[in-house]
């Protein structure tokens, strides 16, 4: 996808308000590593990283999204850059990669991180919470030269600086709020070794405990999975609490997972991201609800397509990039300036979007749109699991002439309540069709 491409439509959609469940925002916006906050506006902010191209990390500005409902999200454009007219940081013109955001005797400090090996982290200042932030100064890490910074302000005032990969770094944040005090520093609170810890570290307090979150490499070789680790002191020692959520299979390309908690409204949250496009970049910002145990722990939960949301309404348009689960080289990708599709299809893959809401037994047919390939296929529609429960076999035709997107249909069996629903896929591959949407009809 051409860089000047994106940049073009994500100009549009600049202080635009919008609906949406997973992800949680429109369609070529690719917000990743997001720190959630809540401030005294009773808004739920979003700070994270902004991807804009497969083929590198990040880009050279944040935005700044934020809601007061968990579906109504609204996105601020012009939040910081670190190159062009609006430089927010005059020593360097690198990249941006994940922030955090703090707030402080009315003022709004947003801590950034750069691929800067002498100044890998600094700190901008703005009187708003969705900034724009100005005037950026590094951050002396006493040599600890790593990046992904994160603030937290426990129950007397005191404010933690942490920051690291591998192994965590922390320190007292000093009253300037752009120092760090030296003689608390300290290093490996938790280490890969011990607790899977990667990278992205997010520290919170619930009820007397310390919840540290980060990226959990404790599967698949990747840190694909935000995990957890809590203690009763904020310097620990940690004890490994688990993951959370798995990103895993969101895309053939997945990499990495970013993330956070927080309570919303009286409900906790974990918000994470999920690559698109076969590559480990073009990350999309998620939510799904959770919950404690009476101990303390948090169960794992998966990813789905609803998120905060209720079950998407079978009688509505669903689109491709609402699946939460792709198997196989099935990839989601722009193909327009405000359309994805599911592309790469090959023949046994498999897409699941959870859940669905089919009502009271009315549907009797269900549509797809799609892009013919040289050749014949086929889609089987399953709820349950992909294995279980067919409901429909669409049969989709060779492409014909120049026609981009076609409406197939078939029959459908008798289904009623809530499922998760199963794509699978059947063709000749490298000859195979993509997918805009489906809907049920009555």
């Amino acid at each position: 996808m051409p860089k000047y491409f994106l940049s073009a439509f994500l100009g549009v959609v600049f202080s635009s308000v919008l609906n949406a469940q997973n992800p949680i925002l429109p369609i070529g916006t690719y917000v990743a590593d997001p720190s959630a906050k809540v401030w005294d506006d009773g808004r739920l902010y979003i700070y994270g990283s902004r991807d804009e191209s497969p083929d590198y990390w990040c880009s050279y500005d944040h935005y700044v999204v934020s809601t007061d409902d968990m579906l109504h999200w609204e996105i601020d454009k012009d939040a910081f850059y670190s190159k062009g007219e609006n430089d927010g940081v005059p020593y360097n013109d690198r990249v941006l990669y994940a922030p955090d955001c703090q707030q402080f005797d009315g003022k709004y400090y947003l801590y950034f991180s750069q691929p800067d090996p002498t100044s890998p982290e600094g700190v901008a200042v703005s009187d708003r919470p969705q900034g724009p932030f100005k005037n950026g100064k590094a951050i002396d890490l006493k040599g600890y030269n790593q990046i992904d910074p994160s603030v937290f302000v426990d129950d007397d005032g005191q404010a933690y600086y942490l920051w690291g990969q591998f192994t965590l770094k922390m320190a007292k944040l000093n009253e300037d709020r752009m120092s760090i005090d030296e003689t608390t520093l300290r290093d490996s609170l938790i280490t890969e070794s011990e607790h899977y810890f990667h990278e992205g570290a997010y520290l919170t307090k619930r009820n007397g405990v310390y919840y540290l979150v980060y990226a959990d490499i404790s599967r698949a070789g990747m840190p694909t999975c935000i995990g957890y680790a809590t203690s009763t002191s904020v310097f620990g020692p940690y004890k490994y609490g688990g993951v959370i959520i798995d990103n895993d299979h969101c895309d053939p390309g997945v990499w990495n997972n970013h993330g956070s908690i927080a309570e919303f409204k009286n409900q906790w949250y974990v918000f994470y991201h999920r690559s698109t496009h076969g590559s480990g970049k073009m990350r999309r910002s998620c939510a799904e609800p959770i919950f404690f145990n009476a101990d303390g722990s948090i169960p794992e939960v998966e990813m789905t397509s609803q998120g905060a949301a209720k079950p998407l309404n079978a009688f509505e348009d669903i689109e491709a990039e609402r699946a939460c689960l792709l198997y196989g080289a099935a990839q989601l990708q722009l193909w327009n300036q405000n359309n994805e599709e599911m592309a790469g299809i090959k023949s046994g893959d498999r897409a699941a979007f959870k859940y669905i809401n089919f009502g009271n037994g009315e549907a009797r047919r269900v549509e797809f749109v799609v892009s013919p390939g040289l050749s014949p296929g086929k889609i089987s529609v399953n709820i349950g699991k992909s294995w279980h429960q067919n409901i429909a076999i669409v049969e989709v035709p060779a492409k014909t002439g120049n026609e981009r997107w076609v409406t197939v249909s078939a029959d459908l069996k008798e289904v009623s309540g809530v499922h998760e629903l199963w794509l699978t896929f059947a063709g000749k591959d490298a000859q195979m069709y993509s997918i805009d949407k489906f809907v049920f009809t009555k």
